[in-house]
């Protein structure tokens, strides 16, 4: 049950009959793990506990530097040097006290990434390099549970969920992210954000959208993303959509699967 102080904390929430007193309980119910406490972990952090999700998991093994402060605003000047789980706990705690925090200081690796995404309902990736996003892909299809992933670019970003442990309502199996990006890029064809730079605000936008579509997948409502891939361009002010579908030759939920564990992860 809610009490007489979260009611007064989420009377916008309660008010809205797609939320109301069952929703707001559902979230408070909730445990949804965030991969990376970044440029897109910070908003996403910040909105999931102000919405009142009930556990918050937030996994990262870096510590805050002065330039993460232009885009990772869940932090603060006084912040840097400190590990991102403890700086990000700290802002929540201030933020609402009614929330609880589980850290992992550590790199989520082939070993450890089906216990600990197991532990949780949902799992928000804001992981900034392609061998995290295809582990956390592969463990979240494995565990059975949801993802919302996002990625930043320079001035653009994109947004997507995944569900392929379900299935749609032609009885195909849904896609994963091996369905939209077979393969990653060849290494050096991406640079990272330290060569390419990013602009702050853009880490915003998207963060803010992932935890919007976090929330829709708790409370089963609204229209998800699984099989659309949300794209935004800033310099253009633009949002697009592009579908995609499952792809029978996948080694994951193909029709002839060779990933069967996280193994392929390891070395």
């Amino acid at each position: 049950m809610l009490t007489d102080q979260e009611i007064a904390r989420y009377r916008r929430h309660l008010v809205l009959k797609e939320i109301g007193g069952e929703g707001q309980q559902r979230l408070k119910a909730a445990r949804v793990l965030v991969v990376g406490a970044g440029g897109l972990g910070s908003p996403l952090i910040l909105y999931l506990a102000a919405a009142g999700v009930g556990q918050i998991g937030i996994i990262d093994d870096d510590r805050v530097s002065l330039d993460n402060l232009q885009r990772q605003v869940l932090h603060g000047t006084e912040s840097v040097g400190m590990p991102k789980t403890r700086s990000a706990a700290n802002t929540v705690w201030s933020l609402n006290p009614h929330v609880d925090v589980k850290l992992f200081t550590t790199r989520l690796v082939a070993e450890n990434a089906l216990s600990i995404v197991g532990a949780f309902d949902i799992v928000a990736d804001g992981s900034d390099n392609f061998a995290t996003r295809y582990l956390v892909n592969d463990a979240c299809y494995l565990a059975k549970r949801p993802l919302v992933a996002a990625a930043l670019g320079p001035f653009d970003g994109q947004l997507t969920t995944f569900r392929a442990f379900e299935t749609n309502a032609d009885g195909q199996p849904n896609p994963n992210y091996r369905c939209l990006f077979p393969a990653p890029p060849p290494d050096g064809t991406v640079p990272a954000c330290s060569e390419a730079g990013i602009l702050g605000a853009v880490a915003g936008v998207l963060g803010c959208l992932q935890a919007v579509e976090v929330v829709k997948e708790l409370l089963g409502i609204g229209e998800g993303l699984v099989g659309r891939l949300m794209l935004y361009d800033a310099l253009q002010a633009r949002f697009s959509q592009v579908g995609y579908a499952w792809d029978p030759e996948n080694p994951l939920n193909g029709r002839n699967p060779s990933l069967k564990d996280l193994s392929h992860h390891i070395g």
